[in-house]
């Protein structure tokens, strides 16, 4: 094609409000307004926007940045225009919230939130130790759009169930983890992998998001 063929193909989808993707990777943030975002994950803007960071305030805050360096995963984007965000050529899923509605997502697999919704970092007791590297998860409560990041097409499985924590991207605010741990696994394995830790839903009515892929735990 020659180059004002590529140039209009290519170019950004024009109206729309709030959320929208402008590919399978691509998140269009029509911003009027502020909205979170994960930090690191702006790749072009256009208009007047300025960013900040964000962390959880307090002692907690402080101690969960320096433990783990997620206290500062957020950054907050304001201003008008449109802001485009992507994270390491992830597939962008956008979910609706209603009032009330609450999920959990694994910090790493956290995009973007709108400034109606409330969010909180927490750390998960019941997983710390665990090769998860998932100690602190991203709780956030509608109403508002949000939009995570898998590895592939995502599988939203209903609880009960188990699922490897490395696949495990995010599940619903109705239902809580603990940790099982597969020692006949890791022997027949050879060696410790994912497969020897497990998070196990145990309550009924709720549901996982898992993709094919484990992620591993970014170096901090």
């Amino acid at each position: 094609m020659d180059l004002d063929q590529f140039v209009s193909e290519n170019a950004p989808q024009e109206g729309g409000d709030g959320f929208q993707l402008e590919n399978s990777k691509l998140l269009d943030v029509a911003l009027d307004g502020s909205v979170m975002a994960k930090a690191g994950s702006m790749v072009s803007y256009t208009g007047d926007i300025s960013f900040e960071r964000k962390t959880e305030g307090g002692v907690t805050g402080m101690l969960k940045k320096k433990v783990t360096g997620e206290g500062a995963v957020m950054m907050q984007a304001s201003g008008t225009g449109h802001l485009y965000l992507a994270d390491q050529g992830k597939d962008v899923q956008i979910i609706e919230l209603d009032p009330g509605e609450q999920i959990s997502v694994n910090g790493n697999d956290i995009l973007a939130f709108e400034s109606s919704v409330n969010w909180d970092i927490k750390m998960m007791d019941s997983i710390a130790g665990s090769s998860s590297g998932g100690m602190f998860n991203v709780y956030l409560e509608g109403p508002g759009y949000i939009a995570i990041t898998t590895h592939g097409k995502p599988l939203v499985v209903p609880t009960p169930v188990r699922t490897d924590p490395q696949a495990t991207v995010a599940w619903s605010g109705n239902v809580s983890p603990s940790t099982k741990r597969d020692l006949n696994l890791k022997s027949f394995i050879g060696k410790s992998s994912g497969e020897t830790f497990q998070l196990d839903f145990s309550q009924d009515g709720g549901f996982v998001i898992v993709q094919p892929f484990e992620e591993r735990t970014p170096a901090q």
